[in-house]
Order: structure tokens, then sequence, then C-alpha cells
């Protein structure tokens, strides 16, 4: 599977379809960037305008894909990075701040998480250039990983303003702006005043008060298949964001080999070891989108270490030859009891 955005592996939403469900709920549902969306409201009251709430979250959508995508070539992110200069940009403000703040997990994670990895990333494939269907060389490989580095991105938020160190740096927001797309809705709602619901964009999700039952809201987590879709575990949440990264579903293969959209901006080429999945759960979905991604570039041992050292709420799943390990952090584990 491909598309733009670089659809992840969904979380399976359990609770938006209960059969114990004894409030009222309505839903909600479109497509955004190459992907979808689904709104679960839990009693919303007879006072909602549900017409204008739908047009409410599409205009936001868009917004985000004015703000963020690669894809459009009118977009806030296209712009930026066709200006083939050094010199300070001027930015909006919530431009510069989703610049700022993915940097700074960029930072904290030693890079593994960077959004100046496009020029992998569509070398790869999997970017708005289109597919290959075979690896690149290592010339090229090395080419376009010269033009890399986080380190190269600076912003003055206060102006606000953003400068790329080198010219051709390309930035690719794709490990952000889903989650921050689920970010922005749910704060949408919040101002409609809705303290019961979940929302979904991608795989992404983020969830505020209890389902239709009156439980936590219960996120299957998809078993790392390749040819099915079946459920590993279920986490049951509230006020809270979760998100998934993972190699199975958005990857193609040559020669009998798997090449995932998941690219080591370290190396320049896709992650190769036995971690399949990452779930992170965090307040903000745009923070647990980025770290998921980031700690499954780390691996099974460096990912589940920085985690733990970092406080994340994080759910491993490991390949051995006979099937999936699971291992959690001691934040996750505390979701159970709570």
């Amino acid at each position: 599977m491909r598309g733009p955005l670089l659809i992840g592996p969904a979380l399976l939403l359990l609770s938006a379809c209960s059969n114990d469900a004894r409030l009222p709920q309505i839903e909600l549902a479109g497509h955004t960037m190459g992907t979808t969306f689904n709104i679960v409201l839990v009693a919303p009251g007879e006072e909602l305008q549900k017409d204008a709430l739908q047009s409410d979250i599409v205009t936001t959508l868009d917004h985000i894909e004015d703000l963020a995508s690669t894809w459009r070539d009118d977009s806030e992110l296209s712009s930026f990075n066709a200006a083939l200069t050094t010199d300070w940009q001027p930015v909006s403000v919530e431009f510069c701040t989703v610049l700022e703040q993915a940097l700074s997990i960029s930072a904290t994670t030693g890079g593994a998480f960077d959004i100046t990895v496009g020029p992998l990333v569509n070398l790869w494939g999997f970017g708005p250039d289109g597919e290959v269907m075979a690896p690149p060389g290592d010339v090229e490989i090395a080419a376009a990983k010269a033009r890399v580095g986080f380190d190269k991105l600076e912003t003055q938020c206060d102006k606000p303003a953003a400068r790329k160190l080198a010219p051709d740096l390309y930035v690719d927001l794709s490990g952000w702006a889903k989650g921050y797309a689920v970010d922005r809705v749910a704060s949408l709602l919040d101002e409609y005043e809705l303290g019961r619901y979940l929302v979904e964009i991608g795989g992404e999700v983020r969830v505020r008060g209890y389902n239709a039952a009156g439980r936590k809201w219960a996120i299957a987590i998809e078993a790392p298949a390749t040819d099915r879709r079946d459920v590993q575990s279920v986490v049951r949440v509230t006020d809270t964001g979760v998100a998934t990264s993972g190699d199975y579903r958005n990857f193609f293969v040559y020669q009998g080999s798997n090449y995932s959209h998941t690219i080591d901006p370290r190396t320049g080429r896709p992650v190769d070891h036995n971690l399949a999945a990452v779930t992170v759960v965090d307040e903000s979905a745009a923070y647990a989108d980025a770290m998921a991604t980031a700690l499954l570039v780390l691996g099974p041992e460096d990912g589940p270490l920085l985690a733990e050292e970092l406080g994340v709420a994080g759910y491993f799943l490991i390949r051995n030859p006979t099937g999936i390990r699971e291992l959690t952090t001691s934040n996750f584990d505390l979701l159970s009891e709570s």
C-alpha cells in the first residue's frame, strides 16, 4: 500500500462498534491526506448541528493539507521546500511551531525521527515522486543522504521564520501530520464542548471520556502480518492519543526481500531489523505519531531503552523464530492498572 503522507498500520477501533452500547452515538467519516478519517461522538446532545460540525472538521483537515502536504504544490510546506535559499523565510506561526516541535523530537531521538528525510523517502519510492521497482544504488543513497539532517533546519517562531542551512533541504512532515491532524480535530470537538469522542485518521487515534458503554475506549492493536488484519492486543484508554508505526503495510518487494517505507535517516535505508511495530500512547497524537516512528527506526534494543528513559508508554512487537514477542515499557503497563 502506498499513498500521500504514508499510511501506516491502522489501529482497529473496537469501541466504535461495540454491541453493548448504551448511550446514543453518531459517526462522522470522510477522506483526507490520502487516507480516511472516522469520528465517534457519544451522547452529543440533540442540539448538536451535525452538518455544521462535519463542515468544520473538513475545513480543519483541509487547512492542515494546505499547511503540510508534500503532494500539493501550493501548500506552505511545498513553498518552503521550493525556495532554494538559506535566507530566513517568513512562515506562519503554526507552520513554525510544527517545525519546532518536530525538531525537538529529532534532537531527543538522535535523528531517528527526522523531518528532512524527504529525499530518501522519495528515492525509495514512498513519496510524491512515485514508486520504484528496485532499490536505489549506493551512490544514489549517499547523494540523497547528504541532503538530510535536522540540524540543517532552524526556526525563529517569535518572528515567525524558518531557514534551511542547505538550500536544497527538503522537509517531509508525513511522520507528524496525521497525528497533528488528530489533535487539531480533537481540539475542535473540545470547542464544541463534546466530552466523549474518538478521532481516528489513518490509524492514529485520540479519545476523550468514555465510550457508549461507559468504559474506556478499547483500541485493538494489529498483529504485524502482511496478508491479514488480526488483533494482537487491546489497550483501554481515555483522554489520550494512540499511534502505531510498523513495517508491514507500506513496502515493496524486490528479489524476495521486503523494503519498508520507514527509512532510517542515519543509514539512508529502510529499517532492517526484527522490530515489526511500535505503539505509543501519549496525550498528544502528534507526539505519539513521531515517537512511534523514531522507536521503530531505533530497533528492538535501542527503541525500548530510549522509551523507558523518556517515560514513553510504548508497546513493541518483535519478531522471533517462533512468532511475535511483546515488550512494554513501565508506563505502558500502568495503563492496564488505571
